[in-house]
């Protein structure tokens, strides 16, 4: 009996679930506090920062498509995926601390070259297992139900981990008493546990997959030209992968400003760690009901109504602008609860896409379209982040290092809380047209029959 034929034990589901501890460790923290460690620590300018990370998340969208076109062909070599997953788990702990390593001492330009070598490395490790892993849902299970409460299930431990990550990262960083000891312990320990997930969830890729038709070798040219391939023969890609990178964009904005909010706009350098809690609590309550509703209406319709609540909670943060106070915990929190929507959905819906791919166009691209999801979630995410810097160059935000302190003008505030609620609420706003276009409902995925992949 190969893997397509297995029922969906519990243990699949919790071991592939558990990945999503290195998934949201690897986005939640850098995209926290990388930009402020650059800027409040090392002393490196605002857009130097956002250059540094373009220049990360360029090489991210990169390799990406080439680790999934790879991957793909390993897959068929072996039949499995768990050899790029495997290397990824043991090489991320010790790429992770460096990049949060970086001295001030060595001044602005030296440590952002630091930083910039060694996220480059990390998220070079990251990626050779978080492709394989958007792949693997297609080839574990088939049902578009079951797919459903697979993905379900890893946005619940997605958000245990925003909320370990988002909250614990910057709480650890504080023990030590100084920045520099602060963040190489943070970055050490994140390492650790983002590694062990990444370890345990690659047990998951099944090891008797049907050899599929893919080259055993491909040119580099090649590995690109697949990729482009299925995002132009698949409509229900195309649209699922713009809508998602709309709201990565959006994602990556908030989590980039979330600690510039903290401190400039409510005053206290900790009180990320309660919006992080505002943010991910009700998420990991209410991930399990977005599953359920799926199941009554349709991940695609739950789909718009997650990304409809999420635009009219990021608007109300507008009012920073005018009360900063303890109000903003509640439209973060609808924030939240939205989000755990916005992620279960469109996770749950691509191996639909991949299914779909397959059945007409034949089987071995998972790894090509799971690359090209990789690049387009890294893309939005680190462009979110970079977009943040441009707001803050442009509103007159002054950086400082390690100690030193500074005051920020009123535009610079007010700029921070634009971007923090504005500009994402437009963003995702713009990704309901897009969504608008997906084609694929339950009918067309259970309704294949025995011929679904």
């Amino acid at each position: 009996m190969d893997a397509l034929s297995r029922s969906l034990e519990r243990r699949t589901v919790a071991a592939y679930a558990v990945g999503s501890l290195a998934t949201g460790g690897f986005a939640t923290l850098p995209g926290l506090v990388l930009v402020y460690f650059l800027t409040d620590t090392l002393g490196v300018a605002a857009l130097a920062a956002g250059a540094i990370v373009t220049v990360a998340k360029v090489w991210d969208v990169l390799i990406d498509p080439v680790i999934g076109a790879r991957s793909d062909q390993s897959l068929a070599r072996t039949g499995s995926r768990r050899r790029y997953m495997v290397w990824g788990a043991l090489t991320i702990p010790a790429l992770f601390a460096l990049t949060f390593a970086a001295p001030a001492s060595l001044g602005p330009v030296a440590s952002g070259l630091w930083v910039l070598v060694a996220f480059l490395l990390s998220a070079t490790a990251f990626s050779l297992f978080q492709v394989p892993y958007v792949a693997l849902p297609a080839e574990l299970v088939k049902r578009y139900d079951e797919r459903t409460r697979l993905l379900t299930w890893r946005v619940v431990v997605l958000t245990v981990a925003l909320l370990l990550f988002g909250a614990g990262g910057p709480a650890l960083r504080a023990v030590p008493g100084d920045d520099g000891t602060g963040y190489l312990l943070m970055g050490a320990v994140a390492g650790v546990v983002i590694g062990a997930g990444m370890l345990v969830a690659s047990r998951v890729a099944p090891t008797d997959i049907p050899r599929a038709s893919v080259r055993a070798t491909a040119s580099l040219a090649q590995n690109y030209s697949g990729g482009v391939d299925a995002l132009r023969r698949s409509r229900a890609f195309r649209a699922l992968l713009s809508t998602y990178m709309l709201q990565c964009l959006a994602a990556g904005l908030m989590l980039a400003g979330a600690q510039f909010v903290a401190t400039w706009v409510l005053r206290s350098e900790l009180a990320v760690t309660p919006l992080f809690v505002a943010l991910i609590a009700p998420a990991v309550l209410l991930a399990p009901a977005w599953g359920v509703l799926a199941r009554r209406i349709g991940k695609e319709r739950g789909f718009v109504l997650a990304s409809i609540g999420f635009t009219v909670a990021t608007l109300l943060l507008l009012g920073l602008l005018w009360a900063p106070g303890p109000w903003v915990y509640a439209p973060i929190a609808l924030a939240g609860a939205s989000f755990a929507g916005m992620q279960a959905f469109p996770l749950a819906m691509l191996p639909d896409v991949i299914s779909d791919d397959a059945r007409r166009h034949g089987s071995g691209h998972a790894g090509v379209i799971g690359g090209l999801w990789s690049a387009g979630e890294t893309t939005g995410l680190g462009f979110g982040a970079i977009l943040f810097t441009v707001v803050l160059a442009l509103t007159g935000y002054v950086e400082s290092t390690g100690g030193t302190s500074v005051d920020q003008s009123a535009s610079a505030v007010a700029g921070i809380v634009v971007a923090f609620s504005i500009v994402p609420a437009t963003l995702v706003a713009a990704s309901l047209a897009t969504l608008r276009r997906y084609p694929l409902r339950r009918a067309d995925i259970d309704g294949a029959g025995d011929d679904a992949p």
